[in-house]
Parts: structure tokens; sequence; C-alpha cells
């Protein structure tokens, strides 16, 4: 059964019995009854030779390709920096506000608490201050009494 000779892909121009002629298997190298074993190295050199030939000549089209790629990258490295400087100076700007409206629910809710617990808490507190009052004078005479002591002044209810 023979196979028919079909090209190998849409570009290529190699034929299936090329493809396959590669995977041969072959005689040991030297001499032989039948002929001169293959060289596989040279065969693959040639086959590659034409494609190798062309890489300085791409390599030259690259260059400018690159220099441009890379001109652009830096453009868009810069723009994005600056881009990102403003938005944080923009945030930096608006943060006292922002701060301001996230406690503003806050403090409403504390003053809401204060103002219910000052009924309870006024009581406790006039008889502090009631206290404190009454304690007041004695408490003026005693400390004026310590400061004369103190700086060496007799106390007129003291004999000298």
């Amino acid at each position: 059964m023979r196979l028919k000779e079909q090209p190998i892909g849409r570009t290529s121009p190699m034929r299936l019995r090329d493809f396959l002629e590669r995977f041969r298997p072959a005689e040991t190298p030297g001499a032989s009854a039948t002929g001169v074993s293959a060289d596989r190295t040279a065969e693959r050199a040639a086959e590659l030779q034409p494609a190798l030939a062309q890489l300085p000549d791409v390599r030259q089209e690259a260059a400018p390709v690159r220099a441009a790629a890379d001109e652009a990258a830096k453009a868009v490295r810069r723009d994005a920096a600056q881009e990102a400087a403003e938005l944080v100076a923009a945030a930096r700007e608006r943060s006292p506000e922002i701060r301001r409206q996230a406690a503003d629910p806050v403090l409403r809710e504390a003053r809401r608490e204060a103002d219910a617990l000052r009924p309870a808490g006024e009581p406790a507190a006039s008889a502090v201050r009631e206290r404190a009052r009454e304690r007041m004078s004695d408490l003026v005479i005693r400390a004026v009494a310590d400061a004369l002591r103190l700086a060496g002044i007799p106390d007129e209810g003291e004999a000298p």
C-alpha cells in the first residue's frame, strides 16, 4: 500500500514521504555494502541554513521596533506615575472631609447616648456639687492656714 504524497501543513512544500524519510533508521557510520550512511548533521545544517541566514536581517529590522517599544513603555510608565501622583494628591486632599463624614454617625450616636444618660446622672452630679460647696469653705480655711504656717506667719487664732 502506498501513501499519497500530500503537503504537510498549508505553507510547507515538504511531502509526507520526505517528512517520514527523516525517521528512517540509518546504518552505522562508515562505508557499507549498499553505500555511505546518511550525514544527518549536514542535512540539518543545510535545512536550517536559509532560516539562519535571515537572522541578521531580522535583528536589524527588530532593533528600531524594539527601541520604539522601549520609548512607548517609558512614556506609559511616566504617564502612569503622573496619574498615580495626581490620584494620591486628590485622595489626601479629600481625606479630612471623608474622615469627618465617617465620624459623623459615630459622634451623633455618642451624643444621643450622652443625652439619654444625662437625666440619670444629673441628681448624682447635683449631690457632688452640693458636697463640694459645703466643704469648700472648710478646705479654703485649712489651705490658708497651712500656707501661713509654712511661710512662718502666725495665724490670728494662735498664740505668738
